[in-house]
C-alpha cells in the first residue's frame, strides 16, 4: 500500500489526520473540529514539510518556522513533531528506539507526503460508532 493521509473519525464529531504506509501509522494529529481543519492541514503538510528544517531538541538545536523536531522521550527514546510557523504541533510520531528511525519518519514524510492520497475514512467509521449506542 502506498503512502497516504487519511482523515478518521475522532471523539465527538471531530476529525484525526494520520499518514499512514502500510497500515502503519508514521504520524498523526491531534483533533480537528471540522473535516475542512483536517484537510487544510493535510495540505499544509504536502506544502511545507519538504522544505522543512529538522531540529534535534534532544541535542540542544533550536528552531523557528515550518519544522520537525526530534524529542527524547521520558523513556530515553524518541519522537518527532511536525511544528507550523506558528509554533501549532500539527502532527507527531510514536516513540523510536533509536533517533535513526526518528529521521526515517521524517525522510517519509519529506520524502513521499506531497504526492501521497488523501483517504477520507470518518464516513466509514461514523456508522460503526451510531451502531454502537
Amino acid at each position: 500500500m502506498p503512502h497516504t493521509f487519511k482523515i478518521v473519525a475522532a471523539k465527538a464529531g471531530e476529525y484525526r489526520v494520520q499518514f499512514v504506509y502500510n497500515s502503519e501509522i508514521i504520524v498523526w494529529s491531534e483533533n480537528y473540529k471540522s473535516k475542512a481543519s483536517a484537510k487544510n492541514a493535510i495540505a499544509s503538510i504536502k506544502k511545507n514539510a519538504p522544505e522543512a528544517a529538522t531540529v534535534d531538541l534532544s541535542a540542544g538545536e533550536t528552531g523557528k518556522g515550518y519544522r520537525f523536531e526530534i524529542e527524547a522521550a521520558k523513556n530515553g527514546e524518541h519522537f518527532v513533531r511536525f511544528r507550523a510557523r506558528n509554533g501549532e504541533i500539527m502532527v507527531r510520531s510514536e516513540t523510536y528506539t533509536s533517533k535513526a528511525s526518528a529521521k526515517n519518519a521524517i525522510e517519509s514524510v519529506k520524502k513521499n507526503g506531497p504526492k501521497a492520497d488523501t483517504v477520507d475514512e470518518s464516513l466509514a467509521a461514523k456508522p460503526a460508532a451510531a451502531a454502537k449506542k
